[in-house]
């Protein structure tokens, strides 16, 4: 058979016999698909991988606004681009990680999840250059149309967003005084240009975030000089680049087998520090402070620009791969200042103290805008769902959103973890909407929930828009615990009949 990108493939359902999705009382539903995903970055691919394999006999295709997949990590250009998290968590459990490097580059992980659809077949599923704009579900069709910027629409039984929570059309920019008055260029990693030349140039970085800690040792070499410009300091720390363990891991299993070790191996250490740092918060800081000043040989400089005031994990650790950070400041290539600042002025950036910090060139690594399911606010039966007041079921399913699941991964670990539970959740949830014979089911609580911010962090972009995102309880299942290991052996055991509600369409309609 043979799959067209652009054209979907007709799915409708026989009458007579027990239904396979939905039977009227007087004709047949028809749909595009089974089940639209809507991104193909790690989480798009990783949904239709389950898909195919734990629910072979449903259609479904993923929409990618972009022309490439990758998500973020086809977005994303800037020097040094990479991942805080290892790859062999990173990475999808069902395709293992061959590369030597566990914490790998942006161009890297692009490949492999390039590699990964190609192998699987996932890649004929993706209709590129298909950005959705809009989302309708239709209580008495049990049918979600989906309009795309092209005025194309798509139907499907069940919504499935794999977009991720960034903005991948804007980032977050303080507005600076007198950014009109700098003589030089002005860059958001967000929007890096392929022409941008800093050899031999006066950098200034404004953030300190992971992207700040990635740019300012990729860009140093080739500057005359580079500053991190920071308003407070990060919990950084230093992991090796490559895993020791690992390669002997992997030289003495059979592949598979290995994979499946290392990942183990990662998941516990990373629960186990987060565990601890949680527990023994002035430990944990002990601890990060003491490797920072065995890299930089420094006390003074770490109190002052690597001691955070807020304990490790109250927002994300930054990861500076075999102390790369740390090795370019002790070099004098680059340096770090813990200040405000007052204004951009024509040489530079002037700060509250009155300094001037001349620059050729300033990255505003300012932090990213969060926006669920790529702008979309899904709609029903025309009316807007007021998403602030909803809660999250098992991480994935919202109140108030028929058929509908939203890939959110962790904040303290890697985020395909969590998406690829969500992905078998799914898979379950369509299983379990097939024996019961439902065409639609809903999340509901018995009992009223006391609301709890669903990314329950610190960090300013989080913070920036909790108003906007839909709502956690109190606890499981309504509670996003950020521990993979007891999602892992709970999420997928819940009883989803105690809090999916569920029935079938009672109008139907035909479609040609």
């Amino acid at each position: 058979m043979e799959f067209q990108h652009s054209r979907p493939r007709r799915h409708s359902i026989e009458c007579g016999g027990p239904p396979r999705w939905a039977v009227g009382q007087t004709g047949c539903v028809t749909w595009d698909f089974d089940v639209v995903v809507i991104g193909a970055g790690l989480s798009g691919i990783d949904a239709g991988y389950h898909l195919q394999t734990q629910c072979p006999d449903k259609t479904y295709t993923i929409l990618e606004a972009r022309s490439a997949m990758g998500g973020t990590w086809d977005l994303f250009r800037y020097p040094g681009i990479r991942s805080d998290s290892d790859l062999y968590t990173f990475g999808f459990p069902f395709k293992p990680w061959r590369d030597e490097m566990s914490l790998a580059d942006g161009p890297a992980i692009k490949r492999y999840i390039e590699d990964t659809a190609a192998e699987f077949g996932i890649d004929r599923h993706i209709q590129f250059d298909s950005k959705v704009i809009a989302a309708d579900f239709d209580t008495h069709t049990s049918t979600w149309t989906i309009t795309l910027a092209n005025d194309r629409t798509i139907t499907a039984n069940f919504l499935y967003s794999c977009a991720g929570y960034y903005d991948y059309d804007q980032g977050y920019l303080p507005d600076f005084a007198g950014m009109a008055d700098f003589q030089g260029t002005i860059v958001h990693p967000q929007f890096w240009p392929e022409d941008l030349d800093y050899r031999g140039k006066r950098v200034v970085v404004i953030g300190s975030g992971a992207t700040a800690v990635t740019l300012i040792p990729a860009m140093a070499p080739d500057t005359a000089h580079i500053t991190m410009l920071q308003r407070s300091p990060t919990w950084i720390s230093p992991l090796p680049r490559t895993d020791p363990v690992a390669d002997f891991t992997r030289g003495h299993l059979p592949e598979r087998a290995a994979h499946r070790l290392i990942r183990a191996k990662n998941i516990g250490l990373s629960t186990a520090f987060y565990r601890y740092a949680r527990q023994f918060p002035k430990s944990a800081a002990k601890l990060l402070r003491g490797m920072a000043v065995k890299q930089l040989r420094d006390e003074h400089l770490v109190d002052e620009h690597f001691s955070p005031s807020y304990n490790v994990w109250d927002q994300r650790v930054c990861v500076a791969p075999d102390g790369d950070l740390f090795q370019t400041i002790t070099s004098g290539k680059a340096d770090v200042v813990t200040a405000r600042i007052d204004r951009f002025v024509p040489e530079g950036i002037r700060l509250v103290s009155g300094e001037v910090l001349p620059a050729d060139i300033i990255i505003t690594a300012t932090g990213l805008q969060l926006l669920l399911n790529g702008g979309v606010e899904p709609t029903v039966d025309g009316s807007s769902v007021d998403l602030p007041e909803q809660f999250v079921l098992l991480g994935a399913m919202i109140t108030g959103l028929p058929n509908f699941a939203i890939a959110v991964g962790y904040t303290n670990a890697s985020w395909t973890l969590r998406a690829d539970l969500t992905s078998r959740l799914v898979c379950k949830v369509l299983r379990w909407m097939g024996q019961q014979s439902y065409t639609w089911v809903v999340p509901e609580s018995r009992a009223p929930l006391t609301p709890r911010p669903l990314l329950d962090m610190q960090s300013g972009y989080i913070q920036r828009a909790a108003g906007a995102f839909p709502r956690q309880g109190p606890k499981a299942p309504w509670r996003m615990r950020q521990n993979y290991m007891l999602d892992a052996v709970t999420t997928l055991r819940t009883d989803l009949g105690k809090y999916l509600r569920g029935g079938r369409n009672t109008v139907s309609t035909t479609t040609p």
